[in-house]
């Protein structure tokens, strides 16, 4: 009987499964900038083709790299020239101390200037209430630096020429009395103006507005017509007589004793091309004579 022959018993061979790894979601990122994050110690020369350091003062944007292909951006400098963070100046570089103190100032300056423009109004504007209850003060505050004549703007500006002229009785060292001859005054006042490039308000104003106060108190018969009318006189006659004074009038040893004014007024030639006639001869208005006192020429009160 045949043997039979033992079967060989094979065990399964196990093939070793891969192992299996889930596959990441997105790579890690990798620095694309490898040599912007290698910080050079101080001193060590920077490496070539390495883009030159920020400077100071000049960071660059938060989030954003700079790119080492492209040339830095030039600094623009600020249109006033003056640098980020520098002290602001005029009144803003004061102290809240001096800021308080230069606001009122301000406030002081432009409070002033809104009355004298207020007084200079209501002298200027026709009779009112406010100029009847407060004529004096406005006045006071007016005369005589800020007057104002408007006669240059009216309808018929005036076209004359009005010479103020002045003439004294002297009374000798001897006793004997003798008249002057007058005295031009308005032509005084316009040399000492005539090629003077600043002029005193006394040489331009003082006799003129005397004269027209004057006037303007007194009737066609030189008789007081108001309150004032005793102040013109006093005002006009101290003028002259200072003004004699200075002239010396009543020469060595003598004493002027009375003064006598007169008005010279001379129409103003029309143009050529004007058919307006006017007349030639001058007018005059002569006032009577006043006597002089020590207190016209020392300039003290009656």
């Amino acid at each position: 009987m045949p043997h039979a022959e033992p079967i060989a018993h094979t065990e399964p061979v196990v093939h070793p499964e891969p192992d299996h790894h889930p596959e990441p979601d997105r790579l890690p990122e990798t620095n694309r900038y490898p040599e912007t994050d290698r910080h050079p110690e101080p001193g060590s020369p920077p490496e070539p083709g390495s883009p030159p350091e920020p400077e100071p003062g000049n960071p660059p944007e938060a989030g954003r790299r700079p790119d080492p292909h492209l040339p830095p951006e030039p600094i623009v400098p600020s249109p006033s020239g003056a640098s980020y963070g520098e002290a602001r100046g005029g009144v803003a570089a004061l102290s809240p101390r001096y800021q308080i103190g230069a606001a009122l100032a301000l406030a002081v300056v432009a409070v002033a200037v809104c009355v004298h423009l207020g007084m200079v109004f209501l002298h200027v504007a026709p009779s009112n209430t406010l100029t009847k209850a407060h004529g004096k003060a406005i006045d006071e505050w007016v005369y005589p630096e800020f007057e104002q004549n408007w006669k240059l703007f009216a309808p018929n500006p005036l076209q004359q020429n009005i010479a103020v002229q002045v003439r004294a009785e002297v009374q000798a060292k001897d006793g004997s009395v003798r008249t002057t001859g007058w005295y031009d005054l308005s032509a005084e006042d316009g040399r000492a103006i005539d090629g003077n490039l600043l002029p005193s308000h006394t040489q331009q104003n003082e006799l003129r507005r005397a004269w027209d106060f004057f006037v303007a108190t007194h009737d066609s018969d030189n008789r007081p017509s108001g309150l004032r009318g005793a102040l013109s006189e006093n005002y006009l006659r101290r003028i002259v007589a200072l003004r004699l004074e200075r002239d010396d009038a009543a020469g060595k040893g003598g004493v002027v004793e009375r003064v006598q004014v007169r008005s010279r007024t001379t129409n103003v030639t029309p143009p050529r091309w004007s058919a307006e006639k006017v007349s030639d001869k001058p007018l005059y208005r002569v006032l009577p004579w006043w006597p002089v006192t020590a207190a016209d020429t020392d300039g003290g009160a009656e």
